[in-house]
């Protein structure tokens, strides 16, 4: 019973802890005249990805690369397959021109890049970090410079300046609760698939994959409730990008991270470059750019397809 406490507080604190931070990081920007361009780029980005960075760079460091790798893997299947689509099931969603011209493109390259670093020799070294982290500088700087109406602020709530104190309080309650959160949840999941002979790649794929996605999850189907504009599919490609150039980079950078169980490769990789590639058909038929809910339905059957292969 305590492994499955440990997994349940580690989500909880995560998802405080990102909140906190989040407040506290939109607070500053707005405090230091940031543009919203560069704070829902870099700031707010970082922000909803922290709980997966912390879980990453935490399980390396501590020996559960499987770990560091599933969550990322699992989080960008969880993304779209989980949380795009239980959006677009309560409301539909209107997509850009820049989703086939800039943003599907660079997230299928980023997805292929990984696939190319990881699949062949099974390790991520510091150099392919580097390289990672350079295509996400040369990618935020051409969103900066040539996308700015791509970029749409979804969290008008947030958008409030808070006293420097307040600022300061959320920034260190939210440190706190990212490390406290990924230390217990990675305890959980580690004791739990030790207990039950249940692999941590499984583990990762799953239960932290999904716990590190519901952030995402909440703040969609809160958009929805309170009818306003159901977070873009953008926002989400974003931030599977981010994910794997930013958590997988800054992670492979402080320590190589190796496959430990081939099913990530023969798998895993597999279900996150395919669901990847089928959200463009999605967005051209049958309704040309516009996801509804007969497409969510499809996301959500890939997901749980891919769960219950996965699990066996």
């Amino acid at each position: 019973m305590q492994n499955p406490l440990f997994i349940l507080a580690g989500l909880a604190l995560l998802i405080l802890g990102g909140n906190w931070l989040l407040k506290s990081a939109v607070a500053l920007s707005l405090k230091l005249n940031i543009p919203k361009i560069v704070i829902g780029m870099t700031v707010v980005s970082f922000a909803t990805s922290a709980p997966e960075l912390i879980v990453s760079v935490n399980s390396a460091l501590e020996g559960y690369p499987d770990l560091a790798l599933g969550n990322v893997v699992g989080s960008n299947v969880a993304n779209l397959g989980l949380v795009l689509a239980v959006t677009i099931v309560l409301g539909s969603i209107d997509v850009k021109k820049s989703f086939y011209t800039t943003d599907w493109p660079v997230m299928m390259l980023a997805s292929l890049l990984f696939f190319g670093f990881i699949y062949f020799d099974g390790v991520l070294v510091r150099y392919e970090g580097i390289i990672m982290l350079i295509f996400l500088f040369v990618f935020l700087v051409y969103l900066l410079r040539f996308q700015k109406t791509a970029v749409i602020d979804e969290l008008p709530e947030d958008d409030v300046p808070l006293p420097l104190y307040k600022t300061v309080l959320f920034l260190g309650l939210g440190a706190i609760a990212l490390w406290g959160g990924s230390e217990l949840l990675i305890n959980g999941a580690v004791g739990m698939a030790m207990k039950y002979g249940i692999s941590e790649r499984i583990i990762a794929i799953t239960v932290v994959s999904i716990g590190t996605s519901i952030p995402e999850l909440a703040a969609s189907i809160i958009a929805v409730i309170k009818k306003e504009k159901a977070i873009s599919l953008g926002n989400l490609i974003g931030s599977n990008i981010f994910n794997l150039l930013a958590v997988l980079g800054i992670t492979s950078i402080i320590t190589p991270i190796k496959v430990m169980d081939e099913g990530l490769l023969s798998n895993d990789i597999f279900w996150m470059l395919g669901i990847s590639f089928l959200i463009l058909p999605l967005v051209f038929l049958p309704n040309k750019l516009r996801l509804g809910w007969r497409d969510g339905l499809v996301l959500l059957a890939v997901y749980f397809t891919f769960v219950y292969f996965t699990i066996q």
